[in-house]
């Protein structure tokens, strides 16, 4: 076992000066998956915990669709979010799930990040960046979001709910 990690660690020095020394030359490619419109409860708060404060905001439901993919989102689901002391940082983690128009469920739990601060240059910025998985049964043909990586932002919503724009990285 020392050995494997040894030449794991060997590996990652390896790649890690190969990157420095060359840079990749092609940015990832995005494809667009779906846009899911949710809507929500009003939230509330556990207050001040050991971790920062803990907000939870229930998922009543919505709908999503895509140009291989479309449904509704099942009420049930809620946005845990963790915001640090400064309040300027936010962890988020949305556990849901959704169903197609053909009626096939799929688990889906989104993480992210919301900042409200400086960039890398000193300049104000806000970024709302997240990256969700989607669990699909294996013997369905949505059985392809199981085998990519998802990046979603926000976007204008109605009140009382959020707009999230989905790609995959291709």
């Amino acid at each position: 076992m020392k050995k494997l990690f040894f030449l794991y660690s060997l590996l990652i020095a390896a790649l890690t000066v190969h990157a420095q020394a060359n840079p990749p030359k092609e940015t990832p490619k995005m494809e667009f998956v779906m846009q899911l419109n949710v809507t929500l409860d009003q939230a509330y708060t556990i207050g001040n915990t050991p971790h920062g404060k803990r907000m939870i905001i229930p998922i009543t439901g919505g709908t999503f669709e895509g140009p291989l993919v479309k449904g509704t989102i099942i009420n049930g689901g809620a946005d845990y979010q963790l915001a640090n002391q400064e309040g300027n940082r936010t962890e988020l983690e949305a556990i849901y799930s959704i169903k197609t128009d053909d009626g096939v469920y799929i688990h889906v739990r989104n993480r992210g990040i919301i900042y409200s601060g400086k960039d890398e240059y000193g300049k104000p910025s806000f970024y709302f960046k997240a990256a969700p998985q989607f669990e699909a049964p294996n013997d369905s043909k949505y059985a392809w979001l199981n085998n990519a990586i998802y990046v979603c932002e926000p976007a204008p919503g109605e009140s009382g709910s959020i707009t999230l724009n989905v790609w995959k990285v291709k």
